[in-house]
């Protein structure tokens, strides 16, 4: 089975797409903009539209990278040179599906098909709570459990 990896192979650098980040939100009147970043994470936040949101990237640990497959499904060790390479490669492509994430949702939001809640509803900082998906994601399951779910299409006006 093959996936696809949106920006696969990219030569773009991690600072390079931080900046098309920040220029991007810059443009949509973002404010306070910030970014950091330490062990397995990343943080882009702003405030935009009345609403601080806030952006975390998982980022993949390096020893994801300590061996590859031979062409006979056997694992071979790299070096820790090696490793490096394939674990920035892998950030690089994670940084750039995040500015395409964010980038879609500012489309979104400036053609009416969202509003901006709508679109950024997730990643929306609560005082003291963090965000509303690190809330609402977890209780998912218990909110599933025992639900009967309502048809995919709403019947027709008029249906009995």
């Amino acid at each position: 089975m093959s996936t696809y990896n949106y920006a696969e192979g990219t030569l773009v650098s991690v600072g390079k797409t931080k900046g098309e980040i920040e220029d991007l939100l810059m443009r949509h009147k973002a404010t306070k903009l910030f970014t950091g970043q330490e062990d397995g994470r990343a943080i882009v936040g702003f405030e935009m539209a009345d609403r601080r949101v806030q952006f975390e990237l998982r980022l993949p640990a390096m020893e994801q990278f300590s061996h590859r497959e031979d062409q006979w499904g056997h694992k071979k060790a790299r070096t820790p040179e090696d490793m490096l390479k394939h674990w920035e490669q892998a950030c690089r492509e994670r940084w750039r599906a995040l500015l395409l994430c964010i980038k879609a949702k500012l489309v979104s939001t400036a053609a009416g098909v969202e509003t901006f809640e709508e679109a950024f509803l997730a990643q929306i900082v609560i005082p003291g709570q963090g965000t509303i998906g690190a809330r609402i994601i977890p209780a998912l399951p218990a909110i599933y459990e025992g639900q009967p779910m309502p048809p995919l299409l709403p019947p027709a006006k008029g249906a009995r």
